[in-house]
C-alpha cells in the first residue's frame, strides 16, 4: 500500500496533473506527470501518485486486481526509480489503465509504466 503522503488525493491534484502535465502512452495505460510548484513543492516529500482505473478495465474484481498491480509498481518506481535514477521528490504522477490493462500481468504494467516515464528526462 502506498503512504498517504504518496498519493495524490483531490479532485483538484489530479485535474492539475492531467491537464498541465506531460503525457506518454502503452498499450496498458497513459501516464501524465507534472512537477509541482508553489505550496504543493514545499510539501512533497516524495513523488505522489494518483490511479484511474475506470469501469472500461472491467468488472469490480479485475479493476481492484489491476488497482493493486498498478500500487505495487509504484511502490517499485519509489524504491528503485527510473533508469537508475530515483524520482524526484516534486513530481506527481497520474497513471490512467486502458482497458487492456485489466489482461495485462504486473511485469507488463510495470514494463509499460516505466516505458512511458523513460520518454522523460527525470
Amino acid at each position: 500500500m502506498l503512504p498517504a503522503q504518496h498519493k495524490l488525493t483531490s479532485p483538484r491534484q489530479f485535474r492539475r496533473t492531467i491537464k498541465g502535465g506531460r503525457r506518454a502512452g502503452t498499450r496498458t495505460v497513459v501516464v501524465h506527470l507534472r512537477f509541482n510548484d508553489g505550496e504543493d513543492a514545499i510539501a512533497a516529500t516524495g513523488p505522489r501518485f494518483g490511479l484511474i482505473v475506470s469501469k472500461a478495465v472491467g468488472n469490480a474484481v479485475v479493476r481492484h486486481r489491476t488497482s493493486r498491480r498498478l500500487r505495487h509498481v509504484c511502490m517499485s518506481l519509489m524504491r528503485d526509480g527510473v533508469k537508475g535514477t530515483m524520482l524526484p521528490a516534486n513530481v506527481d504522477i497520474v497513471i490512467r489503465a486502458l482497458p487492456a490493462s485489466g489482461e495485462a500481468t504486473s511485469e507488463r504494467l510495470e514494463r509499460d509504466i516505466r516505458k512511458a516515464l523513460s520518454t522523460w528526462d527525470i
